[in-house]
């Protein structure tokens, strides 16, 4: 159980898997947590079902504004576009290093691990993602492993990652079991 502990959710203006965002969100409710989805701009966040635009989702803090200190937690949802422009956005990648560098645990889907790349803090981890990341995540000295879900706890934080969103019963279960601790 989170028993009330914040877990931010760093999104793109657009571009997100909605899924990868729904779930996860609803799996931290559940389990007692308060999810925010933190974006770069304020408003809201378009989600995708894949190519499709989906529903909108409203930001309740942005990168600019939202202190990494006061969340238990970070997720990472996938969708090519969310994290590609996540990644060329200096705040948002301060954003997602600073629960790196506190030690906090991060859960990151399908295409997030771009985020991460550029945050440089997967070098030495064990993780997995959506297939066509395996050389980035190689040449940014990780190892990268084709499974449904992988735990990584040899870093400075607890890193879980899955591949796609057939994956999100075990990542959203892993991520909250971490959460959780």
């Amino acid at each position: 159980m989170l028993n009330g502990k914040t877990i931010a959710f760093l999104v793109a203006p657009e571009g997100v898997e909605q899924v990868e965002l729904t779930e996860p969100w609803k799996a931290v409710k559940q389990a007692g947590g308060e999810p925010k989805l933190i974006s770069t701009d304020s408003g809201q966040i378009q989600g995708f079902n894949h190519l499709d635009k989906a529903g909108t989702f409203a930001v309740d803090d942005t990168v600019d504004n939202a202190d990494p200190a006061s969340f238990d937690g970070l997720v990472l949802p996938g969708g090519v576009a969310n994290p590609d422009f996540l990644r060329m956005q200096p705040k948002a990648v301060q954003f997602a290093r600073a629960f790196f560098d506190a030690g906090k645990p991060v859960a990151a889907i399908c295409h997030a691990p771009w985020t991460l790349i550029e945050a440089d803090v997967v070098r030495g981890r064990t993780l997995t993602s959506w297939p066509s990341l395996r050389t980035d995540l190689r040449n940014a000295g990780a190892t990268w492993v084709d499974q449904e879900v992988v735990v990584d706890a040899e870093g400075p934080n607890v890193l879980v990652t899955s591949r796609k969103p057939d994956d999100l019963k075990a990542f959203c279960q892993a991520a909250t079991d971490v959460f959780g601790k």
